[in-house]
């Protein structure tokens, strides 16, 4: 053993006291020293197939877990590292937590260290040993050494549970003034995590903050501005407080940029990057919607916008926060301009990273200033032609926002070209858009007839079925020579068998078109027939294309003369198919041949014009959409509505519990809206509430007979009673508040949902019984992700005390950064006192589709205003 204790220079303290001690483990206590963890990281790396590897990680996990029941085993640390690479693997690695708890309580910083690390990894709120944990942190926190101390921090900042936050306050209180820089800053991210988990805590560190601003130390500042971007962004009167700093941070952020604040934290030729950037972050928290406040910062800005470097990626970073802080804020023209000139050469940047950044903030950020991003409209549709599939589809939703009456040939050429390149799945959605767009933004029929033809040519069996509907449609309500022009070019396309297996709605549209309007195109009816029968019995095409084809033929019968006999063959051939369907409609049309010839021709004509109805823009997109509704859905709405059936609503209801029940009328508490466009165009605070609340309704009682259907929706709301006993006019007292009380409802995925609580209206005629006067509160619903959300549905239930009914929303389709508003009116059922039946409570229920994936959300809403509704 002496012999292995020749001094070397390379040794350490460190290193001869772990030869010592495999010295002693293997030649004393006769037992192997574990495997080291670069060996077990070279054996898992040799593993040729995933059987090998599991093999030594069970083999190394068993000889783990048999040494933690060791009480005198020197490896521990050792085992726990091994552990934990193993853990990062994805293997479980559940068994070592209490063994991080013994190791984080040893004497030994080393050991102490593996532990807390441990912790931090293995370690959950879930688990009951996570409270176990406290004490331990509770003691280092009082150690000596800060570095055990800053251990300590650093698991707390990770880990921190709502109990141990508050536990711990007022250590992590006593070390934010402490004297050492380095266990400061600490303390003041650990301050950022109790904040989160607790928010009352943060009144504890206002003061505290503004201090610590003048702080040298840039690690201190950054902590901070990250302590304070958090308490702004959780609490209203907070932001407020703290907008006297905003001076503080300008002068700054101005110093980092132009004097070199701090030349020892020089980044790539950047002064302190990370501390610019988060001051830019909390600048666009303080500024935003504060036009006073936003004046000030409009100076520096500018100045970082056009001095920041742009050859590294320090400067790109900067200038990225800096375009975000000038959208967020309400800047100048100008800045928005500059802004977004800067993600303009983003876009020519090589570096794949910095263009996916420069198209995802320009979907954000396009709304506010669409003139500046339609200069680099070039730029964004070679961005389609990207090898980088993330890139393409950022290019590619950009793309459908910039389209208007002047660039919708330009555009949507290029999105086509881009539709022969890309997946299945944004064949789909990309081809939708386009039909979208060309609908809104046509310049004449045969340009849009000509972009479907191509449509259904390029993306085939990827298309939605709105594609062939919409189609269709637009074919019926051409004149007569855009007919005949479409029926040469359907015919012309389906001509080559071999490519209509990937295009059969191309066969549908084209079929369908030919037997409306066959009798127009310049075709020989004797080679239409012959493939007719060879798509007829091609086994490639579906059985609902072949649908399509039969009716089609029949109706050709009708259509061209002398050639009625074949198609008759045809026919009786399928008589006795195998698909049901395709014999049902054989047998069918046969007997127009044989015993019912003298209907044929009036059974066979031609349709009618189709109805223009537009493309539900709640389905798929909602930059092209109408305010107008259309002739179909008037019709629709003047028909009777059908029995109620079981839904979703009494899904929803069954959950809510008895409170939430129908009431003795049979009327249900469940307000659902029905997805439908406004008869007219009408701005989102024309159709608010006024006033009384349910005046509107009472209008079509006093001065006609309301619509079929108005009384079995009111029934499915709860208001049919309520409405029959509301007076047909009342005097209002007008009051005006100060401020609109909001209550943050959910705030989870990039959804963003608040309530805007009006104060409730005082009438002459409720002022004996004010509790019965009907409240009204907003629904404000905020997209915060990149992608569009469609099919937005808000439902929502209260208990049987209360009526509720919810108006129309403003749409169902947010895209990114877009927002919802729908109003509610709630009022208390008559006889109901204030005390007998409690305050409100209220269940909510939101469902959406994100990227063709349906989401659903339910929460309960209990924190109303003190005295809303009493």
């Amino acid at each position: 053993m002496a012999g292995m204790l020749i001094y070397s220079p390379g040794l350490t303290i460190n290193n001869i006291k772990q030869v010592i001690n495999e010295t002693i483990e293997t030649n004393i206590l006769r037992k192997p020293a574990p495997t080291r963890l670069r060996e077990l990281i070279r054996q898992i790396r040799a593993c040729r197939t995933a059987a090998e590897e599991r093999a030594v990680v069970n083999t190394e996990c068993a000889y783990i877990r048999s040494t933690f029941r060791e009480t005198d085993c020197i490896w521990k640390c050792r085992n726990m590292a091994k552990l934990l690479y193993i853990h990062m693997l994805g293997y479980p690695a559940h068994f070592g937590q209490v063994e991080c708890l013994k190791l984080a309580a040893s004497a030994k910083y080393t050991d102490k260290r593996i532990g807390y690390l441990g912790a931090m990894l293995l370690l959950d709120e879930r688990t009951d040993v996570h409270v176990l944990l406290t004490n331990c942190l509770k003691n280092d926190l009082n150690s000596p050494t800060q570095f055990v101390v800053g251990t300590a921090l650093c698991t707390l900042a990770a880990i921190a549970s709502p109990e141990m936050a508050r536990d711990l306050c007022n250590d992590v209180e006593r070390l934010i003034v402490s004297t050492n820089a380095f266990l400061r800053k600490k303390a003041i991210l650990c301050a950022f995590r109790f904040v989160r988990r607790v928010p009352e805590l943060m009144e504890d560190y206002l003061p505290k903050c503004e201090v610590f601003l003048a702080d040298k130390n840039h690690g201190i500042l950054i902590a901070t501005i990250t302590l304070i971007t958090e308490m702004c962004e959780q609490s209203g009167p907070v932001l407020r407080y703290f907008k006297s700093i905003i001076p503080t941070l300008v002068r700054m952020l101005k110093s980092l940029t132009v004097t070199g604040y701090s030349p020892e934290h020089l980044v790539s030729g950047v002064s302190d990057p990370f501390l610019q950037v988060k001051i830019l972050r909390l600048l666009r928290v303080l500024g935003h919607g504060d036009a006073t406040q936003s004046e000030i910062m409009n100076d520096v800005l500018a100045q970082v916008a056009t001095s920041t470097e742009t050859s590294k990626n320090a400067g790109n970073a900067i200038l990225y926060e800096t375009v975000l802080t000038i959208m967020n804020v309400e800047s100048e023209n100008s800045l928005r301009v500059l802004a977004v000139n800067i993600l303009g050469r983003f876009l020519l940047n090589n570096d794949k990273n910095i263009r996916f950044i420069g198209l995802l903030t320009l979907v954000k950020t396009v709304h506010k200033d669409m003139t500046a991003v339609q200069r680099h409209r070039i730029t964004i549709l070679e961005c389609l032609s990207d090898g980088d599939p993330s890139i393409q589809r950022c290019a590619m939703e950009l793309s459908f926002t910039l389209i208007n009456t002047q660039n919708i040939e330009m555009v949507v050429r290029e999105l086509l070209r881009y539709l022969e390149s890309t997946d299945a799945e944004m064949k789909a959605l990309c081809s939708s858009k386009i039909v979208l767009a060309a609908e809104t933004y046509s310049p004449s029929i045969r340009w849009h007839l000509d972009v479907l033809l191509r449509i259904l040519t390029i993306a085939g069996n990827n298309i939605r079925d709105d594609v062939i509907s919409s189609t269709i449609q637009l074919i019926s309500n051409s004149p007569q020579h855009e007919q005949r022009f479409i029926t040469d070019k359907m015919w012309e396309a389906i001509m080559n068998m071999n490519q209509l297996e990937n295009r059969q709605p191309l066969v549908q549209v084209a079929v369908w078109t030919i037997g409306e309007y066959g009798e127009s195109g310049g075709f020989d009816e004797f080679e239409l027939i012959e493939h007719y029968r060879q798509l007829l019995w091609a086994p490639q095409l579906s059985i609902t294309t072949k649908q399509y084809i039969l009716v089609s033929l029949a109706k050709i019968s009708v259509r061209i003369d002398g050639c009625t006999p074949e198609i008759q063959n045809i026919i009786n051939a399928f008589r006795v198919h195998m698909n049901i369907d395709l014999q049902q409609r054989a047998n069918e049309f046969s007997q127009l041949f044989t015993n019912y010839k003298h209907l044929r021709t009036s059974l066979l004509e031609k349709m009618p014009k189709l109805k223009l109805s537009e493309l539900t823009t709640s389905e798929y997109n909602a930059d092209f959409a109408s305010g107008e509704s259309s002739e179909v859905e008037q019709q629709q709405q003047e028909e009777p509505e059908p029995a109620p059936e079981p839904s979703n609503q009494d899904i929803l209801l069954d959950l809510l519990g008895e409170c939430f029940s129908s009431d003795g009328n049979g009327n249900n508490a469940l307000a659902v809206v029905p997805v439908s466009q406004p008869a007219a165009p009408q701005s989102y605070l024309q159709t608010s509430f006024n006033q009384t609340g349910l005046s509107t309704m009472n209008n079509y009682n006093n001065n006609g007979p309301m619509a079929p259907g108005t009384d079995s929706f009111l029934d499915l709301l709860g208001l049919a009673a309520a409405n029959q006993t509301q007076p047909s006019q009342q005097q209002t007292i007008d009051y005006t508040p100060a401020t609109i009380p909001a209550i943050e409802v959910y705030h989870k995925d990039d959804i963003h949902i608040r309530f805007l609580v009006h104060p409730q209206q005082t009438t002459v005629h409720d002022r004996e019984a004010p509790s019965t006067t009907p409240a009204r509160i907003t629904v404000q619903t905020t997209n915060g992700s990149q992608a569009t959300i469609e099919k937005f549905l808000f439902q929502a239930a209260v208990p049987k005390a209360f009526v509720l009914t919810l108006r129309e929303p403003s749409g169902t389709v947010m895209p990114p950064g877009g927002t919802i508003m729908q109003d509610l009116l709630i009022a208390r059922q008559a006889g109901q006192s204030g005390g007998a039946a409690g305050g409100l409570r209220m269940k909510v229920r939101f469902s959406y589709e994100v990227e063709n994936y349906s989401m659903m959300e339910q929460i309960d809403v209990n924190e109303f205003p003190s005295g809303f509704l009493r």
